[in-house]
């Protein structure tokens, strides 16, 4: 259920010039003929670090009752992050771009599903479910190889299979960020982009959980009192940009804290319509900046048991001005947030 890359399937993404040398020319491909664990050991022997891996769905978004279009994030990612030219701040031979989860057929089933009819919702949440499988099994093997994944594109839905893998390999709840205004904390009522963390709960998999930027008046009160009964906390974006009783630094610090509780791994969760006008599922113009998104990813990436980034719910297509203009904008967003986590280990100080 995977789809591993080829240099004719990213020739596309990118344009060569002559005495230029761009990303796309120059990150590791998988071996399409070897093992997938032997793939994944052979890029950390290297010394690899980082594994690029798309999801091109939107089958949890209208799951939730939303909108399609996080199916393009992945292709918006591509285009702006393979054109970047190459400097001897970024360890090209670092990063494997290894391809995307194959989930074409659930995309084609989900298409033909309207999330306004009772049983074709219960369909999509089921296409759903199927989805959490097929990212959970390709994942396992990254976190048991010591890799870094970045996980790109697709709704907030795949923020429960990554937990669930995470928690798997290093047998014990993760703990987890989650720069978002939404808590994604609803109803364990069929699985869909807003309750990957509550379904994640449920199972043992979440351990300490802190919302960043969390919008008082975009999360029910049955939402909320789930996150409060399963001891999660949030600082809220009213409490940030309104009332301003902490600075962003000072919220970060809360947040790091936090996250470091225990010995846990830490997962860094990023929903992009946590920032101001990104193209997203759900367009948002009361969000934070991009800079603030970066410094979040950044701060959390430094911290040695952060283990993945995950950007969910890009949607190019929910630009005003039109699909052009959102695959610019969240191509630019999306490569800047994966060079913010590429730095942040990069300037990661040693494990105690």
């Amino acid at each position: 259920m995977l789809q591993r890359y080829t240099e004719h399937d990213i020739q596309p993404y990118y344009t060569r010039r002559s005495g230029e040398s761009r990303l796309g020319q120059l990150v590791k491909l998988p071996d399409p003929d070897l093992p997938y664990p032997e793939l994944l050991a052979a890029h950390k022997a290297a010394g690899g670090q980082f594994v690029l891996l798309g999801i091109a769905e939107c089958i949890g978004p209208l799951a939730n009752l939303g909108n399609p279009g996080a199916e393009l994030g992945w292709q918006a990612f591509l285009q702006r992050f393979l054109n970047l030219q190459h400097s001897d701040t970024l360890a090209s031979e670092q990063i494997l771009l290894l391809g995307e989860i194959d989930c074409a057929d659930l995309q084609q089933q989900a298409a033909s599903l309207s999330n306004q009819h009772p049983q074709q919702l219960a369909s999509l949440r089921q296409l759903c479910a199927e989805l959490d499988q097929r990212v959970s099994n390709q994942l396992v093997p990254i976190f048991s190889a010591g890799l870094y994944p970045i996980v790109i594109g697709g709704g907030h839905n795949n923020a429960y299979p990554l937990l669930q893998a995470l928690a798997a390999v290093s047998q014990q709840p993760v703990n987890c960020a989650n720069l978002d205004p939404h808590a994604d904390f609803r109803p364990l009522e069929g699985r869909h982009s807003g309750n990957g963390f509550s379904y994640a709960s449920a199972a043992g998999y979440l351990g300490q959980y802190t919302v960043l930027g969390l919008d008082l008046h975009k999360n029910s009160v049955a939402s909320l009192a789930l996150l409060q009964q399963a001891t999660g906390e949030y600082i809220s974006y009213q409490h940030l940009a309104i009332s301003q009783q902490l600075s962003y630094q000072q919220a970060l610090d809360q947040l790091i804290e936090r996250c470091c509780q225990g010995v846990a791994p830490i997962a860094i969760e990023l929903d992009t319509d946590s920032i101001d006008t990104m193209p997203a599922s759900a367009l948002n113009y009361t969000g934070l900046s991009v800079e603030q998104a970066s410094q979040y990813v950044f701060q959390l990436a430094r911290l040695p048991r952060a283990r993945y980034l995950h950007l969910a719910e890009a949607a190019p297509a929910c630009h005003p001005a039109g699909l052009a203009a959102g695959l610019n904008q969240c191509g630019q967003v999306l490569a800047t947030l994966v060079l913010a986590f590429m730095q942040g280990k990069a300037e990661q100080p040693p494990a105690i």
